[in-house]
């Protein structure tokens, strides 16, 4: 698996905190509660966002070895007053400027504690670039809004990161819902039908007894998804219906609902 330049995921991740800005300042209601995390309204969200920023940069620019907790993170509360766009606006920006500058301060290959097991600050280059991809298309549905697409590239690297952490999770965690993605002689293909050859933006799934395995490349399945990029990687992520506009389900649409509500660290 290739990622992009670390250099990229920096882009991304302003450009995404750009993106949220836009939602906030187009007048959406910030009590509106989140069609695709329905625990959070709009406002939670974004608190979410920007606490995962603050906390993000504080790792990387002090090079943690080991977990900060959350209060622990200078400004992560958020602003006082609940309801005003324009302090959250305001607050997110920060929080988006001063991660972006301590990622690149780092580069990609500086160890730091993360997760995962991948100590390097590449590791949250990458995780925060997806995390902001789909939290922003969580943010234009609960506003209202169009979902923005996606650039290819950054699409198709966060199927790919999305498949390696229900991987992982399968490893870590042995009483997640992903573990019942383990299912021999099944298969999934994603495709993605506005993009060039170059990108190879389809993949073969494989929810196996020993893991999810997967690979790049145009094969028959037990299930396929067709559709835009974007749209395949939002549907894939439980964040668009299967049968949103573009989108085709092709063969037993029973399994790929079946990841679709095992797929997740709950």
């Amino acid at each position: 698996m290739t990622h992009l330049a670390h250099d990229r995921y920096c882009d991304e991740i302003a450009h995404q905190v750009g993106r949220f800005g836009e939602v906030l300042a187009s007048g959406a209601d910030l009590s509106a509660t989140v069609p695709t995390c329905p625990d959070w309204s709009l406002e939670e969200l974004v608190r979410h966002v920007g606490q995962a920023l603050r906390w993000v940069d504080l790792i990387v620019r002090t090079r943690a070895r080991e977990e900060v907790p959350l209060d622990k993170v200078p400004g992560s509360e958020g602003p006082a007053d609940r309801g005003d766009a324009a302090a959250l606006q305001a607050w997110l920006a920060e929080a988006g400027a001063q991660v972006v500058a301590a990622l690149r301060e780092a580069g990609p290959d500086t160890r730091v504690w993360t997760w995962s097991g991948v100590d390097t600050s590449g590791f949250w280059a990458r995780r925060m670039t997806h995390e902001l991809v789909v939290h922003h298309a969580d943010a234009s549905l609960a506003a209202g809004l169009p979902l923005a697409p996606v650039a290819a590239e950054v699409a198709a690297d966060a199927v790919d990161e999305w498949l390696w952490i229900v991987r992982f999770v399968q490893q870590v965690l042995p009483d997640s819902p992903v573990q019942g993605l383990r299912l021999p002689g099944r298969s999934l293909h994603l495709h993605a039908t506005d993009t060039g050859p170059e990108l190879n933006a389809e993949w073969l799934i494989e929810p196996a007894e020993d893991g999810v395995t997967w690979r790049r490349g145009h094969e028959k399945a037990t299930v396929a998804l067709r559709g835009p990029l974007t749209s395949v990687l939002l549907a894939f992520y439980g964040r668009l219906p299967l049968d949103a506009p573009g989108l085709e389900v092709l063969g037993d649409r029973e399994l790929l609902e079946h990841w679709r509500e095992r797929a997740t660290f709950g």
